[in-house]
Order: C-alpha cells, then structure tokens, then sequence
C-alpha cells in the first residue's frame, strides 16, 4: 500500500500547487504555456515508465499478475497511449461545451482542475470494479470486448453532422430541475445569490456536463485498458498520467481540433484492436510489444494523415 499513498499523495500535491500557486490568478492559458505543460506531462508520463520498471523489480507494489518489470513497463506506456488517444476525443467534447455555454477562456482552467479532480475519483472506482468484475467472473471479458467493437463501429458510421448538443441533453435538464440555473456570471464563482436563492452559474452548468461526459468516455477506456493488463496499479497510474496530462493538452490543441479530424479512424482501429483481444484473452495471448507497436503505429498513421490532408485542404 505504501507504493499507493506515495502516488496519490504526489498527484494531491501536484494538483494543491496548480491551482494555489501556478494558476493562483484566472488568466487566458497561452498556447505557449500550453505546450510547455503538455511537453512536461507527456514527458513525465514516459519517464514514470522507469519507476514501474524499478517497482516490479523489487516486488514493491502487489504484483497481482506475476508481470516481469520489462513485461509491466510495455504494458503501463500501451495502456497510457491508449489512454491518450482517447482522451483527444473527449478534448472535442469539452470544447463544444465550453463553446455552447460562453465559458470565458481565462476561467477554463478552473473547471477542468475541479473537472479533472471528480475524474480521477470516478476512474478509480471505476478500474476498481473492472478489475474485480475480471478477475471474480473471467466471461466479462467477452462483453467488455464487445461493448469496444460495438463503440468502434458507432463511430465509423457516425456522420459528422451529428454535433452534441450540451443545453438539450439529459445532464442539463436535470440540473434544472434541481437548482435555478442563471446566464450570469461572477468571475470564477459555482454559484451566485440572485433575489435570496442561489443560483447555478454557467461555471457549475459546464462542470457537471464534463463530468459526466467523462463518466461515458470512461465507460470505453477503462474496458480499453483492461484489455493490456488487469494489474490495478498499472491501470490507475497510466489513467491518472493521462488525465492530468488532459487540461494542457486541450488548451494545446484548442485552436486546431479541425487539423486532427481524421484521429477518429486511429481511434476505431484501436478500440477494434483492444475489442478483439479481450475476446480472444482466453485462446490467445498478443506479445506486449505487439500491442504497443499496434496501438503506437495507428497513433501515428492518424496523426501525420491529418496534418497532411488538412494542411493540403489549407492550399486549396
């Protein structure tokens, strides 16, 4: 337990010196400031990979799988990059959202902290119940491998025309009916009186949506990582360096989400991928560096085709 208090208390402190001192004052992210952070998080996250390899060395984490360090460190970057990949997909969701309710850019930062920090409470829960639904009942890997391929198809036949509509969906009404909700805002306030009752801001409105979007997104990627590895510590690390990674990632890729439309058929090339191993985990096993090739390869091939296409659509 001791290798869990550490990490958690690290992320605790890291997110206590974001929000109290790095971004103590609401400010608009710079997409150079954006970079920056986005650059340390990734690196961050792939140096983390020696840690992994130095815990499972030493047998100082619970080693559920019997995973040599080399075979646990393949299977934590494969899952973070899965991860990843996925997360760029919710980065167009919150964008829509912080879009469709005028959430000003300098206080965009706030809601992704308070979003994020929900985020990692739900992910956990949700791993921890993953992770036990296929060690306890070993046929759940069937659906969840099937739930993947289902996701997978639903977006290849998505058209582009169908936008998510944050103010008509199901979370919004709700809220509605609980609390009055109010256009106005008080800089970076949840709430505001307004006539003796308190009232939803926008700020509120828009973090409840994107937590429970990523709620949903969570429903694909914890299955999607469950599919490398179902050692809990590898899953909830690989989760979290995703997560925190998410809000620089957004203020980076904000202003160019249009560049990267053909990272969609990356993503339903991974989650059919991931889909596919679950099903067969019990008649055949991938090598590790199978899956992280696969998974790097369809990254890639998805990112430089979108910059290619979309730079020659810029020519035009």
């Amino acid at each position: 337990m001791l290798v869990w208090i550490i990490f958690i208390v690290g992320i605790l402190i890291f997110l206590a010196l974001d929000l109290g001192v790095f971004n103590r004052t609401p400010h608009i992210i710079s997409t150079k400031e954006a970079s920056i952070w986005t650059a340390i998080w990734v690196t961050t996250s792939f140096l983390f990979s020696g840690v992994i390899y130095w815990i499972y060395s030493n047998g100082i984490v619970d080693n559920v799988d019997n995973l040599t360090p080399s075979n646990a460190t393949i299977k934590y970057i494969t899952g973070y990059l899965i991860e990843l990949s996925l997360s760029v997909d919710n980065i167009f969701v919150i964008a829509v959202i912080f879009t469709s309710f005028k959430i000003p850019l300098k206080y965009q930062h706030r809601v992704l902290f308070w979003g994020i920090l929900g985020a990692i409470v739900f992910r956990a829960l949700m791993i921890f119940f993953g992770v036990m639904l296929i060690n306890k009942f070993s046929f759940t890997t069937y659906i969840f491998g099937a739930f993947l391929i289902f996701t997978a198809y639903k977006m290849l036949i998505s058209k582009e025309e169908e936008k998510f509509n944050p103010k008509k969906s199901f979370i919004y009404r709700q809220i509605r009916k609980i609390i009055p909700i109010t256009s106005h805002m008080q800089g970076e306030k949840f709430f505001i009186k307004l006539k003796h009752i308190n009232a939803a801001t926008p700020l509120f409105v828009t973090l409840v949506i994107i937590e429970f979007t990523d709620i949903l997104f969570a429903i694909d990627s914890v299955p999607a990582i469950l599919a490398i590895t179902a050692d809990p510590f590898l899953v909830f690390s690989s989760n979290i360096f995703a997560i925190l990674g998410l809000r620089s990632m957004y203020f980076f890729l904000s202003n160019m989400l249009e560049r990267f439309s053909y990272l969609k058929y990356s993503l339903i090339a991974i989650l059919s991928f991931v889909g596919v191993k679950l099903i067969l985990v019990h008649h055949f096993k991938f090598p590790e560096w199978v899956s992280l090739v696969y998974i790097a390869l369809a990254l890639t091939i998805g990112i430089v085709v979108s910059l290619k296409l979309s730079e020659k659509e810029e020519n035009k």
